[in-house]
């Protein structure tokens, strides 16, 4: 028997004026002639993206999904060069310390963050791996303000092949070298929809001992000639035996078949179900992110599905898969 927690990402569609990625543009900044003032229009945007995440949390909360990605967009401008000095920490200690004491009284909820794409750990550039270095010091800095224990609590993909995948997988641990200890304990791996496939991220996950988040719709997008998930299921689920969290993987449907790679508003969930039939019992639990436009509705949408199916309900937002 498999629990089953299903989360959704950075924003809901029910709560209103609730958006956790609020930003300001550098022509903005740049109009505010008093640099002092224009830096705390940013601190006030970021206060109000993080109160906003403390009402997804209770609004999660109140519909039992205790599994949720932050956005990482909470912070304007938080590297822009214009800003190399900005101490932008301490102005969001009370608001973060909100969520801290929220989340201690609901240890049951997983929380965690995707980093934007141009977090790339596998450039060949020094300037762009310094900024994704950058970019994840400040993910650890907000995990940490929140009483979140930042161990495996930050996705990325492996990055550009630049025109030698072999080559791009062997800079990647090159740079891991580069990168420190408490950083790479924050990192898991997810294979991607045109570049890395499963076998790809299989290979360093294994080697570096990083666990993988298996997205489902990236492999159906992104796998070589004969590859078969299945049979590599077993060796994913063992890439997270150290880990203090269950199992974590993505979920999303394909928009049209034209539109292969992008997200479609809702999941398919006979297509969902038929995954869960072929894993079922392998992990005692697995935590899965809704990759969908239409948000937290996706989710309601599928569990009002699933139930049909005749699965045995844990709350609002999981549910038992026997066999």
């Amino acid at each position: 028997m498999t629990l089953v927690r299903l989360g959704y990402a950075a924003m809901s569609m029910n709560v209103k004026n609730g958006s956790p990625s609020q930003t300001m543009t550098h022509a903005q900044f740049s109009k505010i002639k008093d640099r002092e003032a224009a830096i705390h229009k940013l601190e006030r945007i970021a206060i109000s993206n993080i109160t906003n995440c403390l009402r997804l949390l209770r609004h999660n909360a109140a519909h039992d999904i205790n599994f949720f990605r932050l956005s990482s967009k909470i912070i304007p401008m938080a590297h822009h060069p214009d800003l190399p000095d900005w101490n932008y920490m301490p102005p969001l200690k009370e608001s973060l310390g909100n969520i801290r004491s929220y989340l201690k009284e609901h240890p049951e909820m997983r929380v965690d963050f995707h980093p934007d794409h141009f977090v790339v750990l596998n450039t060949p550039k020094t300037d762009i791996l310094k900024t994704a270095v950058r970019t994840l010091h400040m993910h650890k800095l907000l995990l940490k303000e929140m009483g979140i224990e930042p161990e495996q609590r930050c996705v990325i993909h492996v990055g550009g092949a630049y025109n030698n995948k072999e080559k791009a997988l062997e800079q990647f641990l090159t740079n891991w070298g580069r990168i420190s200890v408490s950083l790479q304990k924050m990192i898991m791996l997810e294979n991607d929809d045109k570049t890395f496939t499963l076998s790809d991220v299989l290979y360093l996950c294994e080697k570096i001992g990083l666990p993988l988040v298996f997205d489902y719709h990236h492999y159906r997008a992104n796998h070589e000639e004969g590859e078969n998930w299945e049979e590599k299921w077993e060796r994913v689920t063992k890439t997270w035996s150290s880990s203090k969290l269950p199992v974590k993987m993505h979920i999303s449907s394909p928009k049209s078949e034209t539109d292969f790679r992008a997200h479609a508003d809702f999941i398919d969930a006979k297509e969902f179900l038929d995954f869960l039939q072929r894993i079922k019992g392998s992990v005692p639990q697995i935590d899965v992110m809704i990759e969908a436009k239409q948000k937290d509705n996706a989710l309601f949408a599928l569990m009002r599905e699933v139930k049909k199916a005749g699965v045995e309900q844990a709350d609002g937002a999981s549910f038992y898969i026997k066999g």
